[in-house]
């Protein structure tokens, strides 16, 4: 007998989609050098960025446990021990908490284009499993980077009004799934939990609705990532056709009906192009903007100027910088701050750095900061958005153009690639790793930091620690 609105009770065979991705945890083997060395950077990265984020307040509140269970999950920086659905979130949250952690771009040519997101995000998952050695949590992290990432080249959840923490959430569930034990099916049941799982919204990463959510948003991904995986290794069964499922399935509901596309087969492209946050805590849009500007005080300095000389500044950017961070009027918190083009170059042109710190309600409270952002506005190139979405360049472009009020038009100051960017990588490691070091000196005495760095520093013997 049919049911009321006529639909098979025959359950077919799981999407395509969501299998490839369960053969792709299960069976690729990683054979790429420059994939094992990027993600113990990255490794020693987002630890890093865990430990700054613990300096917060903010940040330190939400952390602890939320219930009773098996304790056996360490919250770097911490003394918790924790179960491992919320040392998920513990983790999750530290490593996010000041978006310094690392940024893959998606490159399709969309006008509604999202970034990839922060793909070491998933670690906050993957460091909540157990009995794993360091090589595990590495080729978990390459892994998670390349579901994330995958999923965010050619499909636009930005489009749809959903954040791209739902690509952590599946990401994560699939990695775990396999540390935890499961097995290939499993793994597919995990992951299609995932994706019917609630989506978040992605209304707190923009005015006026901008908050510390964004901040806590990875790490509610990962504990839901562990929670579901465990769910299905006590037995609960998958959804097998939650995507492509007619009316009630997640294309139809939530992606318009249109089919997840694809450009590239799993592998570890997304890890050996992830873009490294090194020098500033800002979003990535803004990276070499904040760059331009420093060389621009540094000029006003040698000038014998100072910020209160400048009539006006010109942003040359790509579009995806004018859409998501170019923000006029009042900025309410922390999370607007970060994610607002002009005060994150009016800071460093004022006071010649920008740190964490900058964007704390004592720091935006310096009333030049805002007669500063009065005066720059945002122009796209669209040169710089070609490059921003070629496969081959992937560059995050912009210029700075500064007129002082004397009339003096200083020249031009254009940064195509961040210091964190693949084509910058040989620059950018010892920074990388002197970032470490400043993120680590906040926490522990001198004897402990070398025995960290001399740890980290052998690859090998890493590889063989447990986690």
């Amino acid at each position: 007998m049919s049911t009321h609105f006529g639909e098979s009770a025959v359950r077919p065979e799981p999407d395509k989609v969501v299998q490839d991705i369960a053969d792709y945890v299960h069976n690729y083997k990683i054979d790429s050098d420059l994939a094992w060395e990027t993600a113990r950077l990255c490794l020693i990265d987002t630890i890093g960025c865990g430990l700054e984020g613990l300096r917060f307040p903010e940040c330190q509140n939400l952390l602890g446990p939320g219930r009773r269970g098996h304790r056996r999950t360490k919250v770097p920086g911490t003394n918790y021990q924790l179960d491992p659905i919320r040392g998920a979130f513990n983790i999750g949250t530290i490593i996010r908490w000041l978006d310094f952690n690392d940024c893959f771009l998606a490159c399709r040519m969309c006008p509604f284009l999202i970034p990839g997101g922060h793909p070491s995000d998933n670690l906050g998952a993957i460091l909540a499993g157990q009995h794993v050695t360091v090589k595990d949590v590495l080729e978990g992290m390459i892994k998670a980077h390349e579901i994330q990432g995958g999923l965010a080249l050619l499909n636009s959840f930005n489009r749809v009004g959903l954040d791209h923490v739902v690509l952590v959430k599946v990401a994560s569930t699939a990695v775990v799934s396999k540390l935890l034990g499961l097995s290939r099916e499993q793994t597919v049941d995990a992951i299609s939990q995932a994706w019917v799982d609630g989506q978040s919204l992605r209304t707190y990463r923009h005015a006026p609705n901008t908050g510390s959510r964004k901040s806590w948003a990875a790490g509610d991904a990962c504990s839901r990532a562990v929670n579901l995986a465990y769910l299905v290794k006590k037995g609960e069964p998958g959804l097998p056709s939650v995507l492509t499922a007619k009316t009630w399935g997640f294309y139809d509901v939530l992606f318009k009906g249109k089919p997840f596309e694809f450009q590239r087969p799993f592998s570890s492209y997304v890890m050996e192009n992830v873009l490294f946050k090194i020098s500033y805590p800002a979003e990535f849009h803004a990276q070499t903007a904040v760059e331009a500007a420093h060389i621009v005080h540094e000029r006003l300095k040698a000038l014998g100027k100072t910020s209160d000389d400048i009539k006006s500044v010109r942003i040359r950017t790509q579009e995806a910088a004018v859409r998501i961070i170019d923000k006029q009027g009042p900025l309410a918190n922390f999370a607007d701050r970060d994610h607002a083009i002009n005060y994150m170059v009016a800071y460093p042109l004022i006071h010649g750095y920008l740190n964490s710190e900058s964007y704390t309600d004592k720091s935006a409270a310096d009333p030049r900061i805002d007669a500063l952002r009065a005066k720059i506005y945002c122009v796209e190139d669209k040169r710089f958005s070609v490059e921003y979405h070629d496969a081959d360049k992937r560059s995050i472009g912009n210029a700075l153009l500064v007129e002082l009020n004397d009339g003096t038009v200083l020249d031009e100051v254009e940064v195509e690639y961040p210091v964190g960017h693949k084509r910058r990588r040989e620059e950018g490691t010892p920074l990388l790793l002197a970032k470490f070091r400043r993120h680590i000196g906040h926490h522990f005495d001198q004897a402990h930091q070398k025995k960290i760095l001399d740890t980290l520093s052998d690859a090998k013997s890493l590889w063989e620690l447990p986690a």
